[in-house]
């Protein structure tokens, strides 16, 4: 039997699996993205908010007395009075040498300083008045939010920077916290939708697949047509291929009626031709009449193969392999009564071939005929599935004297005879050689565990 045809490429399943969940993944990973960083600038945001209220109250309370700077009392709040707490504020003046000099500082900052924006004090001076933002170490090298403002105080002649800082710990913790809780959720969204993407490709391309059993079923005989119903889509398809099957099927049926007038066209003549020369007598009669029947063996040759050719092409033929074997065996127990007391037979239910009724019956006919013949009594006939292949062997063994190895392969040569004196026309083995052939199956002759001949067939074997 012919190997089954590679798959021309990937699942369509698959294909279409993975470019939704692709696309998918892409869109939540963006979304993902997006809302982290939309909520990591709203929180940084309120947090400078914070420090600018801070420092405009820094601004407002601040005096000036005696030349001296004044910040407002008491503390802006109690964690400026606590060493490190992770809010400070500073009051300073540019030093003239690029950094500040500090006028007044929260407790909390003990002997350190806030330090001035990476751009430098020109871009406190450029937006004087206004707040600008930045991240800085702080006292215990954590992250500090820092804002700062420039402005003029009234009885201090230089320029005064208002600083406020806190540490962000707890928003770039609040953010974190975010991410992660945005990460699982899209996660579990994003296998929603995977799971959700493959059951619709499932559920929306069940037509196909329901079409594909019932063309396997065309196939393997079990139906004779494409009969459900599909979709706007692939009713055309179903259609196209109903009418693929019956155009085969006519074609395998011409193909049968020229086969038959073609055998009734020569039979006749070459009958004609043999009774003519039986009834003339002398050397030419003689070589007509030899010549005429080696013709007609020929020609029967030739359309059994023709026949099966024509057959094994059609769809649907299926052959249950237990009947045929079970009235073998009782037409040939009758014909050999007296030396075949029973055949045994071995063959599940079930068991179909993939081909006419007729072509069975003379494949394992003629074996199983050879081997009563030459059998000593027994004959045994086993027929069983192949493992992993639409196959079946078909094995007939009898307990006779056997085959030796070197002629095995001469009996399956047309018109071949070991024993002359044997009756028959040497035909048998190789009407079954060619039979098998053309069903893609294969012969091999053995020796039987019973003494005799083993002949074991492969045959395609159709779904039960």
């Amino acid at each position: 039997m012919k190997a089954p045809r590679p798959a021309g490429g990937s699942s369509l399943v698959r294909r279409l699996v993975l470019l939704a969940a692709a696309w998918s993944l892409v869109v939540l990973a963006v979304a993902g993205i997006s809302l982290s960083l939309f909520f990591d600038h709203t929180a940084t945001v309120r947090f400078d908010d914070q420090l600018s209220e801070t420092v405009d109250s820094l601004l407002a309370g601040t005096s000036v007395e005696a030349g001296v700077v004044t910040p407002p009392l008491p503390a802006i709040d109690s964690q400026d009075q606590r060493v490190y707490s992770g809010e400070y504020w500073e009051i300073a003046t540019p030093d003239g040498a690029g950094g500040l000099k500090a006028l007044a500082r929260s407790r909390s900052l003990w002997d350190r300083a806030l330090t001035p924006p990476p751009a430098g004090l020109a871009a406190l001076a450029a937006a004087e008045g206004k707040s600008i933002f930045y991240d800085s170490p702080g006292p215990l090298d954590q992250r500090l939010r820092v804002g700062a403002a420039e402005a003029r105080v009234a009885g201090y002649p230089a320029p005064v920077v208002f600083m406020a800082a806190q540490d962000r710990a707890p928003v770039d913790r609040d953010v974190r916290t975010f991410i992660t809780t945005i990460a699982v959720a899209l996660g579990i969204l994003g296998v929603g939708l995977v799971a959700a993407v493959i059951i619709q490709v499932r559920v929306g391309l069940q037509p196909l697949f329901a079409l594909r059993r019932e063309m396997a079923d065309v196939r393997t005989g079990r139906r004779e047509r494409v009969e459900g119903t599909y979709p706007s889509e692939l009713e055309p398809l179903a259609s196209e291929l109903n009418a693929l099957v019956a155009h085969n099927q006519q074609i395998v049926e011409r193909q049968r009626t020229h086969v038959g007038n073609l055998a009734h066209a020569l039979k006749t003549p070459l009958s004609v031709i043999l009774t003519e020369a039986s009834q003339r007598g002398g050397e030419l009669a003689e070589v007509v009449e030899r010549q005429a029947r080696i013709m007609s063996q020929q020609v029967d040759h030739h359309l059994r193969r023709a026949r099966a050719a024509a057959r094994t092409q059609g769809l649907g033929e299926r052959t249950e392999v237990a009947p045929v074997l079970e009235e073998l065996a009782r037409a040939l127990e009758r014909i050999f009564q007296g030396k075949i007391a029973a055949i045994d037979l071995d063959c599940p239910d079930g068991l179909m071939f993939v081909g006419e009724r007729q072509d069975i019956l003379e494949i394992v006919g003629n074996v199983m005929e050879n081997a009563c013949k030459w059998s000593h009594g027994r004959v045994r006939v086993t027929a069983q599935p192949t493992p992993g292949a639409r196959l079946f062997t078909l094995v007939v063994e009898d307990d006779g004297d056997g085959l030796p190895a070197d002629q095995r392969e001469t009996v399956l040569r047309r018109g071949a005879r070991l024993d002359e004196n044997a009756p028959g026309s040497g035909l048998g083995l190789s009407i079954v050689d060619e039979l098998v052939r053309a069903y893609d199956g294969s012969i091999a002759l053995g020796e039987s565990r019973l003494g005799g001949l083993r002949v074991e067939i492969t045959l395609p074997r159709a779904e039960s």
